[in-house]
């Protein structure tokens, strides 16, 4: 094991530390292709990281020799803050900088040409100084790649579009080496596989993973209520878990549920306790108002979102407590980490269900993570439209040879498998638009010289290349304002928006304001002194259950008893049991019974919530073909409730694979689903401009847009490469129709229908959700007209 240089020991001396093991086994690995470290919150992971990077600085380089990128610009500043300490302490020539969407533009043209040794950064801001033709100078002296977080990158198109960014950065510097930091990682080979070059190998370091979280549910005296999410039963309790700590972080999984939480958090607040709200709809001014009160430790708790997940350190947190039942275990897992920011110190977290089902789901959750067992998705192939804004990328950097540029594209884990003819479609479409469009001279982007390099057609055109990089899809968002002011308070849907009428109320910022007007893509709101308002829809993840999960949810209700719940909750399913049956994992349960004159059928598929929804729509169009007459559906993580006219007397014909699938098909190809879904691939791939002469297009403007082209192509060219992209996406996104699949594949066509007098005790929770699809059948319509005329005649007398 390597021995750390003297000034660097002499530091850590003066500062009362050891080095961990772990980090000197970075030191040891420091010249590897690609290293992964898996290391618990407050284990050093971010010091050992750089630590191979500042024990070679201390011999000079000249230019950037360290980029490090993570997901989130505040985690870059905090990773500069905490990386100046031991510069300056061990009187290190270190210059340090970041680059984000909030640096100044003539330092971001300075750093081009001049940059710091380290260069603190974000996945967008990479691919943005790819696209420069003097991104060779930049990156001349570049030795090593730190991605932050990088179990946060692997599962969405922001991780995609970083790994071709590090490929681009490999061929400029075919030595570079490759680290990846993170403290939760379900499957370690996988991310390894999506770090290192492919097919080079990548070592796997395993700090030790120091002693496990003390978590539990929250007890409360009254139980949960039968539905909804807002937990507004246990703010009593939290507020008094609030009371005995520090400072305390609350969860929750959208942004809508945190405003209503906090809402009713600050009206039973009696104490004056300080606290506040922090989401991705909020303002930016308002976040780092929240965010500096937190680092000063002047805030008693702070309602959250997703935000607050990754690895900053903020303050003195000693608390979390998550609102809802996590859907995750490794969500979980990640949240916990946020306290206790030290290592060989538990975490401490406290789950709240917000009503009775999710007692279950938090028991479940409690049990994998006892068993340190995280879940996750397979990892799919790399998706097409992010290839295709990667190949501008390319061509405004100077240009490439289509041979080439497809092996460095192989070289990516994701797009190991990729095919010569699905690049060339690709380049095709990046360089015409691809057949149905090749007329429009605005998709004539790139020709070929003699040299058999592809270049921009117009070098102009790399700007607009450039304002339009990235995969995050913003909301069709509006800014909200108070009359009188200048600074927004945050910003909510245009659809929602759409729907006010001046006097109305909503939420926004914690506080209850009241709509006046909307001018110039402005929301002008008031103050109120009304304290039920509406909610406004923010564009917040609405997750789902991961599929281990739900299967250990179904192997915990199949347990003969339930020591592990609470006895109201046991009840209710010994009640289940009694009546009817429980939900296994290897059969379709499905109960039928009669409710409010309507018959009920009720499918239990633990798929989550997308998988469940869909299974909705397709199960009530199959109804409607069988003459059953549905009329409309509510769905959850678990279960779809149907109702219609007439009772289902044999189910298992409905989930046969290859009918569900041919109505999925027609379903799926005049939905809405693919228009949303093509609207991001559109704006993704390059084939439409998210910004204009650097202006934002409004939601309305770009929908506009995408749906002509959708229409157009899918009339004249539906092989498109962007539409079969776009199907691909619409599988694996809203619909997850894959989920639907693996239900199917794991029952085998095994179906249990129970036929009861009356609602069953599992079923009844779903009479209460929200959500409630209505299903349009000219049938139904018929048979009910038919029914009141036959009243109105009895009443007659005729």
């Amino acid at each position: 094991m390597s021995t750390l240089p003297a000034q660097f020991d002499a530091w850590f001396a003066r500062r009362g530390w050891s080095a961990h093991p772990h980090q000197l086994d970075m030191l040891d690995r420091a010249q590897d292709p690609a290293t992964l470290l898996i290391a618990p919150t407050g284990g050093g992971k971010t010091l050992a990281g750089f630590l191979p990077s500042l024990v070679e600085l201390t011999g000079g380089h000249q230019g950037l020799h360290t980029l490090y990128v993570s997901p989130l610009k505040a985690l870059a500043a905090d990773i500069r803050r905490n990386l100046r300490r031991p510069v300056e302490e061990v009187g290190l020539d270190i210059r340090i900088e970041e680059r984000t969407g909030d640096t100044p533009a003539l330092q971001k043209k300075r750093q081009r040409a001049d940059p710091p040794h380290i260069l603190l950064t974000t996945p967008e801001s990479l691919a943005l100084l790819t696209s420069y033709e003097d991104a060779a100078v930049t990156f001349a002296g570049l030795q090593r790649v730190i991605v932050d977080e990088i179990h946060a990158l692997a599962e969405s198109k922001r991780g995609d579009q970083l790994m071709l960014a590090l490929a681009r950065l490999q061929t400029l510097r075919p030595e570079l080496r490759r680290v990846g930091l993170s403290a939760t990682v379900e499957d370690p080979g996988r991310i390894a596989g999506l770090l290192a070059r492919h097919p080079d190998p990548c070592h796997i370091l395993h700090a030790d993973p120091g002693p496990d979280p003390d978590i539990r549910m929250l007890q409360t005296e009254d139980p949960p209520p039968w539905s909804g999410g807002g937990a507004k039963y246990a703010i009593p309790a939290v507020l008094e878990e609030v009371k005995k700590h520090r400072t305390t972080l609350i969860f929750h999984n959208t942004r809508a549920q945190a405003e209503i939480f906090f809402h009713n958090l600050w009206l039973a607040n009696d104490d004056a306790l300080p606290i506040a709200i922090h989401h991705g709809s909020l303002a930016r001014e308002q976040r780092h108002k929240v965010e500096a009160a937190m680092l000063a430790g002047k805030l008693r708790a702070i309602v959250c979102t997703g935000t607050l997940d990754l690895g900053i350190d903020w303050g003195d947190v000693d608390l979390i407590i998550q609102v809802g039942a996590p859907k995750n275990v490794k969500r979980l897992i990640q949240r916990i980490g946020r306290a206790n920011h030290r290592y060989n110190a538990p975490s401490k977290a406290i789950l709240v269900p917000a009503n009775r089902f999710e007692v279950v789901e938090c028991v479940a959750a409690l049990e994998a993570a006892r068993a340190h067992e995280l879940d996750g998705d397979p990892a799919g192939r790399g998706p097409r439209d992010v290839l295709c804004q990667q190949i501008l990328i390319a061509a405004a950097g100077g240009g490439f040879r289509a041979d080439d540029l497809y092996g460095e594209i192989r070289s990516v884990g994701a797009y190991a498998d990729l095919s010569r003819a699905e690049f060339d479609a690709c380049l095709d479409f990046a360089a015409t638009g691809g057949y149905a469009l090749r007329a429009y001279d605005r998709w004539q982007r790139l020709v070929e010289d003699e040299e058999g390099v592809w270049r921009l057609r117009d070098p102009r055109a790399a700007q607009r290349i450039r304002q339009n990089i990235g995969t995050i899809m913003d909301s069709e968002l509006v800014k909200v304002r108070m009359r009188g002011h200048r600074k927004p308070l945050g910003e909510i849907e245009e659809d929602f928006a759409a729907t006010l009428t001046p006097g109305d109320t909503f939420l926004i910022a914690g506080r209850v304001v009241q709509y006046r007007r909307i001018l110039e893509q402005v929301v002008e709101v008031t103050k109120t002194n009304k304290r039920k308002p509406k909610v406004a829809v923010f564009g917040g993840t609405k997750f789902a259950t991961s599929t281990q999960l739900s299967q250990r949810i179904l192997r915990l209700m199949h347990q003969p008893i339930w020591p592990e719940l609470p006895q109201h909750t046991a009840d209710w399913l010994m009640l289940q049991r009694e009546v009817s049956q429980m939900p296994t994992a290897d059969r379709i349960l499905v109960e039928s019974f009669p409710h409010d004159g309507r018959a009920h059928t009720c499918v239990y598929g633990f798929a989550g919530r997308n998988a469940m929804q869909t299974l909705g729509l397709l199960l009530t169009q199959r109804m409607d073909q069988e003459a059953l007459m549905p009329m409309g559906f509510v769905s959850t993580d678990y279960a779809v409730l149907i109702w219609g006219l007439e009772q289902v007397a044999d189910p298992a014909p409905l989930f046969q694979r290859d009918a569900l699938r041919a109505g999925f098909e027609t379903w799926l190809s005049g939905n809405m689903v693919m228009k949303k879904t093509f609207k991001v691939s559109a704006v993704v791939s390059g084939l439409v401009d998210r910004k204009a002469a650097g202006l934002r297009k409004t939601g309305r403007q770009t929908a506009f847009s995408t749906n002509i082209l959708y229409d157009t192509l899918r009339k004249y060219d539906p092989d498109h490469v962007l539409m079969q992209i776009t199907r691909e996406e619409a599988m694996k996104g809203l619909v997850d129709f894959g989920r639907i699949e693996e239900m199917l594949a794991r029952t085998q066509g095994r179906v249990d229908h129970v036929i009861h007098d009356r609602v069953t005790p599992l079923a009844a929770p779903l009479l209460l959700e929200a959500g409630r699809v209505t299903v349009d059948s000219a049938a139904v319509t018929e048979k009910l007209l038919a029914e009141e005329a036959e009243k109105l005649m009895q009443e007659a007398g005729l």
